[in-house]
């Protein structure tokens, strides 16, 4: 009889990425997508160095390293005063220690890498048109429910649908997401529109009261990514809609012009509501399971939503591997490890958007007095934790660091 495939609901990042690790373990995978075709929405993402450990690991590496643009530093400036702040450096010494480069992607990109490694390998098979409903299991399988009534079975179902995702309302049923009040607007422009003296080779924050821009380099120095937020207590969430030029000025009237003019240059502006929702320490129902966003949504903060899905594919196939492909065995486990890490991602991304992005006054100036006294090695220390790990832990975190692709 032929081995049952485990199901996959959701074709972006963190779903396709899951669908290689399982493949490259020897398990086959279904994958079940809602949209006509694969693809991603969206622009550029920050991938620390622990997205790098997960793409080795998934044996994209070398095609990943190729497509990205490696940033000189981060730096936080001051959108008040437009004084630098600080700056990370990502150089060697940064390299060295977390064990891979920091860098910057489109989303398309990012998530082509996967795709075409997901349509390559014969365990992998990739169905769109069908959005997956709610589910069934009896012990042995796990059945997903389309939304057109079919029912589909597999050894597991693995829910990486996202935000909204019906697994997640069946498993957990903790309701809608929560509202963050922050209003992202984005935007791409040639890099010949960017102000010149900003042409900078940094993912760089503009932090103001209630407010941020943040912009970097994308698709070997032929765009600028431009990101802005305003917490402008939104109370509805929303994605992708288009808005007015003079919309997004308006939350940007306070800071320097310096700041400012990155805003002017932006064209075709979309709209994002952020939302998260609170951690949960359990994301696993018999032979189902959260990965991603479906597990952990987080606000932006970090830039780590998509690094922490990818972690959440390599912890998912080394316990599937671990245990012969063992569902009982292997899911628990995989919640285990991933669980508690991703609660403190999502919790510190509040705390981060609350204490570095947005402060006013006193608040501000302490944010600053703090950053500004860290050394390079400082902040290495600081975000070791989060960067220098793949999200596994002791001798196979170190195992995982150093695998490359094969």
């Amino acid at each position: 009889m032929t081995q049952r495939p485990v199901l996959i609901a959701g074709g972006g990042i963190g779903g396709l990425a899951a669908a290689i690790g399982l493949a490259r373990a020897g398990i086959p995978v279904l994958v079940l997508e809602k949209a006509r075709q694969l693809g991603e929405i969206g622009a550029g993402i920050q991938l620390g160095p622990n997205a790098f450990h997960a793409f080795d690991y998934l044996g994209v590496g070398e095609t990943a390293r190729k497509m990205a643009v490696y940033v000189d530093s981060l730096r936080l400036m001051d959108a008040l005063t437009a004084e630098e702040i600080c700056r990370i450096p990502l150089g060697e010494a940064f390299r060295a220690r977390m064990g891979n480069p920091y860098a910057v992607v489109h989303r398309g990109e990012l998530h082509g890498v996967f795709l075409k490694a997901c349509e390559a390998h014969p365990l992998v098979e990739l169905r769109t048109s069908s959005a997956v409903a709610s589910y069934a299991q009896d012990g042995e399988t796990a059945t997903a429910i389309l939304e057109s009534g079919e029912r589909v079975t597999g050894r597991a179902l693995i829910g990486a649908d996202g935000l909204w995702s019906p697994i997640r309302a069946q498993l957990a049923g903790d309701g809608a997401p929560r509202v963050s009040g922050h209003t992202t607007y984005r935007s791409v422009i040639p890099v010949e529109e960017m102000p010149e003296e900003l042409r900078w080779n940094a993912a760089t924050l503009w932090a103001g009261p209630k407010c941020h821009i943040v912009h970097y380099p994308l698709s070997g120095w032929k765009l600028f990514n431009l990101v802005v937020t305003y917490h402008n207590h939104a109370a509805e969430p929303a994605a992708g809609k288009p808005v007015s030029h003079d919309e997004v000025r308006r939350g940007f009237e306070h800071v320097a012009p310096m700041a400012r003019q990155i805003i002017e240059k932006g064209q075709d502006w979309k709209l994002w509501v952020l939302c998260d929702r609170e951690p949960v320490a359990n994301w696993v129902d018999g032979r189902v399971a959260l990965l991603g966003d479906s597990a952990h949504p987080m606000l932006q903060y970090m830039a780590q939503g998509a690094c922490m899905a990818m972690e959440d594919a390599v912890a998912l196939a080394h316990e599937m591997e671990a245990v012969g492909g063992d569902v009982a065995a292997a899911l628990p486990a995989y919640n285990a490890r991933r669980a508690l890490r991703t609660a403190r991602v999502q919790l510190q991304s509040r705390a981060v958007g609350e204490h570095v992005y947005h402060p006013a006054g006193a608040h501000a100036e302490l944010r600053n007095a703090i950053m500004r006294a860290k050394s390079p090695e400082d902040w290495y220390d600081t975000v070791d934790w989060l960067y220098g790990s793949t999200g596994l832990e002791g001798a196979v975190s170190l195992e995982m660091r150093g695998r490359r692709a094969g």
